[in-house]
């Protein structure tokens, strides 16, 4: 038989959704795993590991300038990091967890690092059980961004993330639902601004700010 090239490289471990604690060890040791969530597959790392971070960048070859999303447990922890304003509050109660980002004014106990020096932050909120579960037994968010090189379009299965990014320290086994981006809306602005559309749309978003 012959194979693709590829394929004679180191493979990548993949874990099932009852493995979750491997792969908590595998972050706290500044690793790299792949997750799915609701919308597109994603790499994450510890919010606390400014290694993870600097692996996530290197493999996805993004610009040193651009900040990763986060992804917290709960809406606990997302005040915890960031101030929810009035706003903010009814999209998490209407859309979290959903396919959904919300920017955010960070608190002033993030360090630097996870967001370049910024004001902001970009927070999800977890989208399956297994993804709390990891948030929640990590102590602390995650960093999380679509698995793909920057500019190109997402990995769509565990096949293309282990080929694009041979590196990566483990695969979450699960599949993905909306195969879209989750929606941005920037709620720093008085009224909110849509960053990127997503699954959730604008027409949605007036009616919960304004409900």
């Amino acid at each position: 038989f012959f194979y693709p090239i590829n394929y004679t490289r180191k493979m990548v471990k993949t874990y099932r959704q009852n493995q979750i604690d491997k792969l908590v060890k595998i972050l706290n040791k500044d690793g790299v795993v792949s997750v799915p969530t609701d919308t597109v597959f994603g790499l994450c790392a510890s919010m606390n590991s400014e290694k993870g971070m600097l692996k996530i960048m290197k493999l996805k070859e993004r610009p040193q300038n651009k900040i990763l999303p986060i992804m917290c447990a709960n809406k606990e922890q997302i005040e915890s990091i960031a101030y929810v304003n009035k706003n903010a509050e009814k999209l998490i109660e209407s859309f979290m967890p959903g396919p959904i980002t919300l920017i955010l004014n960070k608190k002033e106990n993030v360090p630097a690092y996870v967001n370049n020096g910024g004001n902001t932050l970009a927070i999800r909120m977890a989208t399956s059980d297994a993804l709390k579960e990891l948030i929640l037994k990590l102590g602390c968010p995650i960093f999380l961004t679509s698995a793909n090189k920057s500019g190109e379009p997402p990995c769509e299965n565990l096949v293309e993330i282990a080929i694009t990014f041979p590196e990566l320290d483990g695969m979450l086994a699960g599949d993905t639902s909306f195969k879209k981006s989750s929606t941005i809306i920037d709620c720093t602005t008085n009224p909110v601004s849509i960053v990127r559309e997503g699954p959730i749309t604008l027409e949605e978003i007036t009616l919960s700010i304004l409900s």
